[in-house]
């Protein structure tokens, strides 16, 4: 779960540091909106359960609330909402025309069956009403939930409108089917982003890529497509983590070999081309590159401590805190921040919403230079704020964010 407390203590250390009006700050210190929906689904067995949902948006000075909904056990306001807050951050660093917002449904996906999940998602797109639309509030996946399911969201949403504007509501959602207006690239967008926020790192630090070595936590599709695309420049896998254990192979281990066992086995665990290993051996790994990629385990100081790499690659948002930060810095170990490493997804699918509103289909290849430059401009405007005030490179991405929002109230004025 997501601190909301420590999603506010970074933004104003960053306000501090950049000197941000104070009339926005105390706007950006709260979220725009808040919902909560209580809604009955009806199971299988017959029996009706209720469940419920939240929605926090959080500002949308720039363009229209945007962000993921989750499916998880358990998630409240506060996780939402403290996710809402980066998403207007991450929105921002990367310039691009959204505010922040996050949804999440207090449900294990895993114990439903598709029927009463999908039941579930209608009811609870029904139940936010007016609340999201494609040019105001925009729903996209997140940690459980899929394209399925964006595909009931749109068809539910839909079906709320007259019929001449049916067709033209697609981009309420992203990360759909791409026979519902998908943007292609999205499947490895995640991990590709990585890989470019390594390229540009290893090129300023004087490192051939396709001689370094990294390791990985979380195989799911962020992980394993960054694993791919950084062997196929030569870099070499050493040890992969995920729920079902951790491995480990010095001369290296496949990670195409490797995705396909875990499709098939549901993980990693018992990959006889490597050697099993625990989370200590794991985390000891001597390696060039360290990539988090897995959103339910966050780096605490422990795992810190225990690291042997030249930089941490953070492939999920949210993984370390002020401490954690802290140690790494002592320890000369360099960090690529979410705000720009785990951008991937959250690039493409603002492209996705672009193709649709303009009624377009960009092909893979477009889409991946499209990032590319993103990602590259961004990355180059956080290191001169970097060296400007003589930060770390997550500040210096979050003020160049705060920057933006800070230019567009200070324009627009704020309404008496």
């Amino acid at each position: 779960m997501t601190s909301c407390d420590e999603a506010l203590r970074q933004f104003n250390q960053a306000a501090e540091r950049m000197g941000l009006d104070p009339d926005v700050r105390k706007i950006l210190s709260q979220t725009a909106c808040e919902i909560t929906v209580n809604f009955p689904v009806k199971m299988d067995d017959g029996e009706l359960r209720m469940f419920t949902g939240h929605l926090a948006q959080h500002n949308n000075v720039l363009g229209p609330f945007a962000g993921g909904l989750r499916y998880q056990e358990a998630v409240d306001r506060d996780d939402v909402r403290a996710l809402a807050i980066r998403m207007t951050w991450k929105h921002a660093v990367l310039g691009l025309p959204f505010g922040g917002a996050v949804g999440g449904v207090d449900v294990d996906p895993s114990r439903c069956s598709p029927g009463e999940l999908e039941r579930a998602t209608r009811r609870f797109t029904f139940g936010l009403g007016g609340n999201i639309g494609p040019e105001y509030g925009v729903i996209c996946p997140e940690l459980g939930t899929d394209e399925q399911i964006m595909a009931w969201i749109l068809d539910t949403y839909a079906s709320t409108m007259p019929p001449h504007e049916r067709n033209l509501c697609r981009h309420v959602v992203m990360g759909k089917p791409a026979t519902l207006g998908g943007s292609a690239g999205r499947e490895q967008a995640a991990g590709h982003a990585i890989v470019i926020m390594l390229d540009e790192w290893a090129r300023h630090e004087q490192l051939d890529l396709g001689q370094a070595t990294f390791f990985i936590q979380g195989f799911g599709a962020t992980g394993s497509w960054a694993a791919r695309l950084l062997a196929e420049r030569g870099a070499r896998l050493l040890a992969v983590e995920d729920d079902s254990g951790a491995i480990a192979h010095p001369d290296g281990i496949d990670p195409g070999d490797l995705d396909s066992y875990a499709r098939l086995r549901g993980g990693i665990d018992g990959y006889p081309k490597a050697s099993p290993t625990d989370r200590a051996g794991f985390l000891s790994t001597r390696a060039d590159i360290f990539i988090p990629a897995s959103p339910q385990k966050p780096l605490t100081r422990d795992c810190a401590s225990m690291l042997k790499v030249r930089v941490v690659a953070e492939g999920a948002d949210a993984l370390t805190d002020r401490e954690t930060d802290a140690l790494l810095r002592e320890r000369g170990v360099q960090i690529l921040p979410d705000l720009l490493c785990h951008s991937g997804d959250t690039i493409v699918h603002y492209y996705e919403w672009l193709q649709n509103r303009r009624s377009e289909r960009w092909e893979a290849e477009e889409v991946s230079s499209k990032m590319r430059r993103r990602l590259l401009s961004v990355y180059e405007e956080a290191r001169g704020i970097a060296a400007e005030l003589s930060t770390d490179l997550r500040l210096a991405a979050l003020i160049a964010g705060l920057r933006r929002i800070e230019t567009a109230y200070l324009k627009r004025g704020i309404f008496p």
